[in-house]
């Protein structure tokens, strides 16, 4: 646990530099165009002038020329329009620069509003990181737990038991990663001195270990909304201090209110991430409870039952014995 832990931590710290030092990407370019040509059918566009003629007067155009002396066209041939087009921006350039900002205000979103959330994001993303470590923890803990199962096995010494075969029952049990047979070992090798000792015993270790960090989840359940409260309280106290002075009193309002709105939403977010696995897992707990109890209760009707009848046993033995001596 204290290994996950310190590993969350760390990686929190290496991902909080590298949003702090990631420089905003320079802005685009703008596009540039070409001048475009003087068309003489634009209004405004000065037609060409031919030497010795006054000015405002224009030449005609002879069929099959162009303006101003360019060479006549090729009968059948029509312009491009291209030409009289203006160059434009590559219609393929502009996903990459309208890319390149969306990804940084994605990368700095979290940064910033943990900013404007004020001084008390600080212990609410140590609670979250804390709370992330444990559900991880428990989460893998559950897994191993639910991988070392082994009903089969326990039916064994079950049966072993049943037939009168203890040390068949205690050699089954003996080295197994299940808590139910754990428990049912440790009785089997104390029941001479206190079997519902032992029992009890294996049976409070093993409930121990699957309800570790459970007190951790429920006081973060609790602290996270009442930091986020906190938070609140602090946002509005710094908003109201700002309403005396007319010039700053808008923007230090609402960045109060911001900072209020934001920190409630974080320690609300914790709570809620970790109610839902805290009830999991002492629904888990639960579950292991009954099932050691269960077993204890069976594995001492077992031996009562066979105790009891090694008993009669030997008192059957015995009696004839002692009718031989009396009639002799």
């Amino acid at each position: 646990m204290k290994t996950l832990l310190i590993a969350s931590l760390v990686s929190a710290t290496i991902a909080l530099n590298a949003f702090a030092q990631n420089p905003p990407p320079p802005p685009p370019p703008a596009p540039t165009q070409a001048p475009a040509l003087a068309n003489p059918a634009q209004p405004g566009a000065v037609p060409p002038t031919v030497p010795g003629q006054p000015p405002g007067v224009t030449q005609p155009v002879a069929p099959g020329m162009s303006p101003a002396g360019a060479a006549p066209a090729a009968p059948g041939v029509m312009p491009s329009p291209a030409a009289s087009m203006p160059a434009t921006l590559s219609p393929a350039a502009s996903p990459s620069t309208a890319q390149s900002p969306q990804k940084a205000g994605w990368t700095n979103f979290i940064l910033e509003n943990f900013h404007k959330g004020g001084p008390i994001m600080w212990p609410i993303l140590i609670v979250s990181i804390i709370g992330v470590a444990v559900v991880l923890e428990r989460i893998f803990w559950w897994t191993g737990r639910w991988m070392r199962r082994d009903p089969k096995r326990i039916e064994k010494v079950f049966t072993a038991i049943e037939t009168g075969d203890v040390a068949e029952a205690s050699r089954l049990s003996r080295g197994s990663r299940d808590p139910v047979l754990r428990m049912m070992w440790n009785g089997l090798n104390h029941q001479h001195a206190s079997l519902q000792g032992a029992l009890q015993v294996a049976a409070g270790i093993e409930i121990k270990r699957a309800g570790r960090f459970l007190v951790v989840m429920d006081t973060l359940v609790t602290l996270a909304p009442l930091l986020g409260l906190l938070g609140t309280i602090t946002g509005l106290i710094r908003s109201f201090s700002f309403l005396g002075n007319e010039e700053l009193a808008v923007q230090a309002v609402t960045g109060g209110i911001a900072e209020a709105l934001i920190a409630t939403a974080c320690g609300l977010g914790i709570a809620i991430f970790s109610l839902v696995p805290f009830n999991f897992f002492t629904s888990r707990v639960s579950n292991l409870e009954f099932e050691l109890q269960t077993a204890a209760t069976n594995l001492e009707v077992m031996l009562e039952a066979q105790n009891k009848e090694g008993r009669e046993v030997e008192i059957e033995s015995r009696t004839p014995s002692s009718a031989t001596r009396s009639s002799i």
